[in-house]
């Protein structure tokens, strides 16, 4: 009867927190969400207003004027190429980290990680003057190149413990029957580890999706990013939290959406080799 009373306390105590923590993590979006549609003297009311007439003008405004749509067309073709790119390279290299060894192996690791370790502030002064003297600035290849900064080491550290979750019977299998190294990888080991690969690279988009540093100094008219896009409505004096607001809803539907698609695939490449074998 006491293990029963004690369960049931904490179950109860579990779900109270779960909810707690689930309000506290959504109240920013949800809050975000009311601006977008509230006019301004709404915003600005005290107290706040829970129950208002919706208004679309601020869509309007980000939608009809300004560069925002250019800079949101900009992140798509950055982050998309980031991710692609990250793929091609950062898939084999991964495979190579978990099935070879070789001198200097963690080291080389360590040094893929290093990079997402590095704060980008720490680097975008030299990493400047090499955009300019190679004519990178303001190029969708330069930001392209350097976003493997951010996506790179997350998606090898992930993918290095997909592979390793693999049996290694299953290689060695196709290798009596000879199959060669890109055999093996390209037919037996990504088909096994394909939700990894969507779980990584959903999660790479939206880290570059989300990039500021990168895109504020070493990019321009040309290829500013969306996030960019966003500072333009703080102002010296003001700041129009309702164009803000709505330009951030939108600034966020390709994430929710990517998600949405991939959810499967993205949680089980999330818990993909949780629980290991014998």
């Amino acid at each position: 009867m006491t293990h029963k009373q004690t369960w049931t306390i904490g179950n109860i105590a579990y779900w109270i927190g779960f909810t707690l923590f689930f309000i506290f993590t959504l109240f920013p979006l949800v809050w975000v969400g009311m601006m977008a549609f509230k006019t301004p003297v709404d915003i600005f009311a005290v107290p706040p207003k829970i129950i208002f007439t919706p208004t679309l003008d601020n869509f309007r405004d980000v939608l009809s004027g300004g560069d925002f749509l250019d800079y949101y067309r900009n992140t798509f073709i950055i982050a998309a190429g980031a991710v692609t790119l990250t793929l091609v390279v950062g898939t084999p290299a991964a495979y190579v980290l978990a099935r070879y060894d070789f001198r200097f192996k963690e080291d080389l690791a360590f040094t893929f990680l290093s990079f997402r370790f590095a704060p980008e502030l720490a680097v975008i002064i030299p990493l400047f003057v090499i955009f300019q003297r190679f004519n990178l600035y303001d190029n969708y290849l330069g930001l392209i190149l350097i976003y493997q900064a951010i996506t790179l080491p997350l998606l090898i550290w992930l993918m290095r413990g997909y592979f390793e979750d693999i049996p290694k019977d299953i290689e060695q299998a196709a290798k009596v029957d000879g199959a060669g190294w890109w055999q093996i990888f390209s037919r037996i080991s990504i088909p096994l580890v394909l939700p990894g690969v969507a779980a990584a690279a959903v999660l790479a988009f939206i880290f570059s999706w989300n990039a500021l540093v990168f895109g504020l100094v070493l990019g321009g008219r040309e290829t500013y990013p969306v996030t960019i896009a966003l500072l333009g409505y703080m102002g010296y004096q003001n700041v129009d939290w309702g164009p803000m607001a709505a330009a951030t809803l939108i600034t966020i539907v390709p994430e929710f959406i990517l998600a949405f698609f991939v959810l499967r695939s993205l949680v089980r490449g999330l818990t993909f080799g949780a629980v290991h074998g014998g």
